[in-house]
């Protein structure tokens, strides 16, 4: 199968055809009358983006190490920056993933959606574009660029189609704290750049050196180390988020739009550039300071469950819990072991299926209901039977149920962590326990007991639509956790060789 696509493939540039079929698609939104086409355009160049996807993952040659897919031009040679792109077993799983949860976004949005509806799936799409750009980019400045460009649809996502009354405040805290954090990401990558050219004794500025693949097989002395792993370990600890930088997250998924909410958490991009890029550039100071990602790590695991144990809202409920389960990823990223880089890639895998999809359907449940506070529902497991069956498959997912993709990767991280760090797996074990203690509660609350609300009374169950994009990520769901080798074979030998960057 992987020498036929790759021989289909050959010469054709895939992976910008990727990135860059999502732009077009949507200026062809505004060449279509009427709300109803631009729909289906945008329904049509998310099925081709997938399509594209599935081609990469499936002409993708997991034995081989090292990345392929790669693209190269010229961008700013005055500077030594390229357009350069491709992906890797780190990278490439995230691609089909990603833009099947933008497909369950959009599904899901397909009728909730009546104010400027063009002008949202535009910044869908544009928003789709920079996330994929941010998994394939093999230059540090081209993937900064396509960092900040997610800010800029996801500010007018928040303002124009929060449910909130203070939405514009939800839109501009997040803009500021991914500013913040991209100051420290910018000043990292570009002393990288110079600490290279200088070791290099190359002159300036045509030396500096911004290839990610130049800068992995020639890592930096050890002292010069430090100041690289904390500058870009706090400028990704913002968008991951980390405690005490994710106090945007709470706000966004209660004011914001609950489609955005799910690829915020669903997509964790921040703890992707942690595996990508703080591990592998300073792997001397990981070592030295693997007690401080696995103390970040606990914190965020205890304090996301705990601040989701007092949760009244489904809502705020599913984004502490996002805080807690990302604190398990950098657990698994500081054993600094194959176990714990590959239950991480894993976990991280599933955010995308289970986080997402928990939002999408709570997403269902508010357009029925008018609310996500518990408060205000109880019994809807008597008017719709689909949506609380799909909820509880996928809480059962979260809370890392055997035969569920929840399970293989926690169980990794956990054995990795009670191998390099006790206390930390002991603590994350409490954790796990925890997770189960908050989703079961608000569960039987929310969607158990009888009918209170007359408006719960009157809602009807999935429609055919819904229950399309539900049952796709429970498949995978169910997939993975029942034969997570076909994720783990994809993982391994770029696992491998992350494990190897630190002897």
């Amino acid at each position: 199968m992987v020498e036929t696509i790759q021989a289909l493939t050959n010469g054709v540039p895939l992976i910008s055809l990727l990135i860059l079929s999502l732009p077009i698609g949507a200026a062809l939104i505004w060449l279509i009358p009427g709300s109803e086409g631009s729909r289906w355009v945008v329904l049509a160049t998310a099925l081709v983006d997938l399509v594209l996807a599935t081609l990469i993952l499936l002409g993708f040659d997991a034995t081989q190490s090292g990345f392929q897919f790669v693209e190269t031009a010229s961008w700013i040679p005055s500077l030594n920056v390229h357009y350069k792109v491709g992906v890797d077993g780190v990278s490439v799983l995230f691609l089909p993933l990603t833009v099947l949860l933008f497909l369950g976004v959009i599904l899901s949005s397909w009728t909730s959606v009546r104010t400027l509806p063009r002008l949202y799936y535009t910044l869908l799409l544009l928003l789709e574009s920079a996330t994929l750009g941010i998994f394939v980019s093999l230059d540090t400045i081209l993937f900064f660029l396509f960092w900040e460009l997610t800010l800029i649809p996801l500010y007018f996502l928040i303002s124009f189609w929060g449910t909130g009354a203070n939405r514009r405040y939800a839109a501009v805290k997040y803009t500021l704290f991914m500013l913040a954090g991209g100051v420290p990401l910018l000043f990292g990558f570009m002393l990288l750049a110079f600490n290279h050219a200088e070791i290099a004794g190359a002159t300036l500025p045509g030396g500096l050196v911004f290839d990610m693949e130049t800068l992995l097989s020639q890592p930096l002395p050890a002292e010069m180390q430090t100041i690289i792993f904390l500058l870009l370990l706090a400028g990704f600890a913002f968008k991951t988020p980390i405690f005490p930088f994710h106090t945007w997250l709470p706000v966004v998924a209660m004011e914001g739009p609950i489609a955005v909410a799910a690829l915020m958490t669903g997509l964790k991009l921040g703890a992707y550039g942690i595996i990508r890029f703080v591990v592998p550039m300073a792997p001397a100071a990981a070592q030295d300071f693997h007690w401080l990602l696995a103390g970040l790590g606990v914190i965020g695991i205890l304090y996301g469950a705990m601040m989701a144990i007092a949760q009244t809202n489904l809502r705020r409920m599913l984004a502490y819990s996002s805080i807690s389960h990302v604190g398990l990823v950098i657990l698994g990223v500081a054993s600094l072991n194959i176990q714990g880089i590959q239950g991480a890639l894993f976990h991280l895998l599933n955010f995308t299926i289970v986080a997402g999809g928990l939002f999408i359907l709570t997403g269902f449940l508010h357009h029925r209901t008018g609310s996500t506070d518990i408060i205000s529902l109880g019994g809807v497991a008597q008017r719709m039977p689909l949506l609380t069956a799909f909820f509880f498959l996928f809480g059962l997912a979260s809370m890392g149920v055997p035969g569920t993709n929840g399970f293989p990767a926690e169980f990794l991280v956990l054995v990795s962590a009670l191998e390099t760090h006790t206390g930390a797996g002991l603590a994350a074990l409490f954790g796990v326990v925890l997770s189960a203690g908050y989703f079961l509660s608000i569960y039987r609350r929310a969607f158990l007991g009888p009918i209170t609300s007359p408006v719960v009374d009157e809602a009807l169950d999935l429609r055919h639509r819904e229950l399309l994009v539900v049952s796709a990520m429970g498949l995978l769901i169910l997939t993975a956790g029942l034969y997570p080798n076909a994720v783990l074979d994809l993982t391994r030998v770029a696992s491998e060789q992350w494990v190897a960057g630190m002897r």
